[in-house]
């Protein structure tokens, strides 16, 4: 029975303003087993164990069957990492981690909340997921890291839910250790500055560096149980940038679930 199990989700049909992320899953492999990289992350973690499996990727014509393919991972594994896909992939991953781990924390790493009521007049928009899993109690505690286009709409959404925003304006990561709960990291590509992270769809200068993301990653004093790496628009890249920083990041938290 394996400890944690990687399954790509290549949807992208609920994106706004460019498809291409339902492309990343391979791409990011690809990246990570190019031979340019080793197996190791920087705790120390081989991720070439025993202990994760990879069931490749699921084309997805039906939004709700995310759902049913990652609670059917979940009965085989206790984690789960996710090769996304848009944003959107996120709410029905979270229903069926819901069903193991009721009680979950959320740490959220994006340019943008994701916390619209509904966008483009769909409530299952990737501009949306948050709202949904806050509104279905599937969050015991939601944490909000980079985000730096905070409309009125979302700061109410956020006051709403009691969503905890750490802006890109103020931000202190030092706060951001501690999770109490098992948690989950969901990390959109956006949420680095454009300058390392060009192969998405929605440029927000001002974002995030490498280095902070993985230091957040490895500092965090959580079980972490699950995570999606989603955004990643290959159609956009440049000399597979946003590839690599992917491919490195999928290590880094691969490294972090088997330390936890």
């Amino acid at each position: 029975m394996a400890e944690i199990i990687i399954q790509g989700i290549c949807y992208d049909a609920k994106s706004s303003f460019q498809n291409g992320p339902g492309l990343a899953p391979p791409a990011i492999r690809e990246a990570l087993f190019c031979g340019s990289m080793n197996g190791y992350a920087e705790n120390g973690e081989n991720i070439e164990s025993d202990r994760i499996v990879d069931k490749g990727d699921f084309s997805i014509d039906d939004y709700f069957d995310i759902e049913k393919v990652t609670r059917g991972n979940l009965a085989d594994c206790s984690k789960i990492l996710t090769l996304g896909g848009d944003h959107s992939v996120t709410f029905p991953i979270i229903k069926a981690f819901s069903e193991k781990y009721p009680q979950l924390d959320i740490l959220h790493i994006d340019a943008h909340a994701d916390l619209y009521h509904d966008y483009e007049g769909d409530p299952y928009s990737h501009a949306c997921p948050f709202a949904r899993i806050m509104e279905n109690g599937l969050a015991a505690r939601l944490v909000q890291v980079g985000i730096r286009t905070l409309n009125p709409h979302q700061a109410e959404q956020a006051q709403k839910y009691g969503v905890e925003v750490h802006e890109m304006k103020n931000l202190d990561l030092s706060k951001l250790k501690k999770f109490k709960n098992p948690l989950y990291i969901s990390l959109d590509m956006d949420g680095f500055d454009p300058a390392y992270a060009p192969g998405v769809s929605h440029h927000e200068p001002g974002g995030l560096s490498p280095r902070q993301v993985i230091g957040l990653i490895q500092g965090l004093e959580a079980k972490v149980v699950g995570a999606d790496i989603v955004e990643y628009n290959p159609n956009r890249d440049f000399q597979r940038m946003t590839g690599f920083l992917a491919a490195k990041m999928m290590k880094e938290i691969l490294g972090k679930l088997l330390e936890s």
